[in-house]
């Protein structure tokens, strides 16, 4: 119950160690504007860290860059050229689908697939076992016609 409880408390200082942002925005899209890509582009450092979440150095200085672009006017797809160009696709949460990321996103569609492939095998096996073990029973007249000629055997060999 402790360890539970020291694990509760851990995760809840963890999330209270989030970055709080002071940047002040001239109205409410932008400061959406800049919410949406925080939470959108990648810290370079933290692997699978939004900017958002990340205390890095560098993930500081891009959420300053965001802001001042925002403030001077690009449009969305400026900014997420300007940050690819920077720092390459891997900054992205959602890289574009081309020859490069065409496996990323095929990759759970295929995957989901094959298991559903393995599914279908694992259960046509069963049911196929089933039915072997339900043909090799005797039914109760053929259990009985056995019975019957087995004991004639047995009684035919009595005589001898």
């Amino acid at each position: 119950m402790r360890l539970i409880l020291a694990l509760s408390l851990l995760l809840l200082s963890l999330m209270a160690a989030a970055v709080i942002e002071t940047y002040q925005f001239d109205n409410e899209v932008l400061r959406k504007r800049y919410q949406h890509f925080t939470e959108e582009l990648r810290c370079p450092k933290c692997q699978n860290q939004n900017l958002s979440g990340s205390n890095s150095p560098i993930a500081q200085d891009l959420r300053r860059e965001l802001h001042r672009l925002l403030h001077e006017g690009y449009s969305d797809q400026e900014i997420t050229h300007y940050m690819v160009e920077r720092y390459g696709e891997f900054v992205l949460y959602r890289p574009p689908v081309n020859k490069q990321t065409l496996i990323l996103w095929l990759a759970p569609a295929l995957f989901l697939l094959l298991a559903v492939i393995a599914v279908v095998i694992v259960i046509r096996k069963q049911m196929a076992a089933k039915l072997n073990d339900e043909s090799e029973q005797l039914s109760g007249l053929e259990q009985e016609k056995l019975t019957e000629l087995l004991n004639d055997r047995a009684k035919g060999r009595d005589h001898e």
